[in-house]
């Protein structure tokens, strides 16, 4: 196997800070990973540019039908994988809407899949199967920024006319070059040298974060900021559900309630029904006029 070049990759570098980190109190230590972590979102800061074009770009491909596919290898594929599979019970969209790949399938999320990321073709092959479209929009993380799984993916993204989004932890890096649009966040050295669990997971986290959040509010799934597609599948999230109602309307604990039963268990119907003085049936149509976005039905 060819020798991987690591040296000019910032997340494989040593941190001057903790180069004794065995030796060092456990206060000296907590202390100095904090200070670490602190600077994660001001690095995550300086590429908001490139994040909010990604944004776009899935907000438009969701709004024509398209879908959100991330991609990655080790702790970068079950960030995608983890950020997917909340969108289902916050937005209530289904499991197909917002697709988590990782390298090696559902096995790699608790075991290391040896190979998997190391294989361009596995990468094409994983989009081959949920019949990528010039719709969809793929966003491809890796922290090192070279990962051959997501390259694969990119490219296979782009020769399918889908957009090719890139998510790296490493500036200048080799994703890049097979994405249009590229997100480098560059957060120095780890506090435990090669651990991208660590700041870069955390970057990456507030990345993902940003891109599925956004783009759900870009397709109407939030009414001021309040998640009002939620889907009510336990005991807590029936609670939230109705002071969600409470919230939006001003209404009190009993006739929220109301509301959630008399609309199906569904809040953006109750809500419009509450607010437009509507029927179920009356609300149900004013939202699918306009595309799903309560405050469009309230004009």
């Amino acid at each position: 196997m060819a020798k991987i070049d690591l040296d000019s990759l910032v997340t494989e570098r040593r941190n001057s800070q903790t180069m004794n980190l065995d030796e060092l109190s456990l206060e000296e230590a907590c202390r100095i990973m904090n200070a670490e972590d602190q600077k994660v979102a001001q690095c995550v800061e300086k590429q908001l540019p490139q994040i909010e074009r990604a944004i776009a770009a899935v907000v438009a491909a969701l709004k024509k039908g398209g879908r959100l596919i991330y991609m990655g290898a080790g702790t970068s594929g079950r960030l995608g994988v983890l950020d997917a599979a909340e969108c289902v019970p916050t937005f209530g969209v289904s499991p197909e809407l917002v697709v988590g790949l990782i390298a090696g399938g559902q096995k790699a999320m608790t075991v290391a899949v040896e190979g998997a990321e190391d294989s361009v073709a596995l990468g094409r092959k994983d989009l081959e199967k949920l019949q990528l479209t010039a719709a969809d929009v793929v966003v491809g993380i890796a922290a090192s920024g070279r990962t051959p799984y997501v390259i694969g993916g990119l490219d296979y993204a782009r020769k399918t006319e889908a957009t090719a989004v890139s998510l790296a932890c490493n500036l200048q890096a080799l994703i890049s070059q097979h994405a249009q649009i590229a997100i480098e966040i560059d957060c120095g050295p780890e506090f435990l040298t090669g651990s991208t669990r660590l700041k870069a997971g955390t970057a990456q986290k507030m990345t993902l974060n940003m891109i599925s959040t956004l783009s759900m509010v870009g397709i109407g799934k939030v009414y001021n900021n309040l998640m009002v597609d939620v889907k009510a599948t336990n005991a807590k999230l029936i609670e939230r559900a109705k002071r969600i109602i409470m919230e939006a309307t001003a209404v009190d604990y009993e006739t929220a309630a109301h509301y959630f039963e008399e609309s199906g268990h569904e809040v953006k119907v109750a809500l419009v029904m509450l607010l437009t003085g509507s029927s179920k049936k009356q609300a149900q149509q004013k939202l699918r006029q306009k595309k799903g976005f309560v405050k469009e039905t309230l004009k």
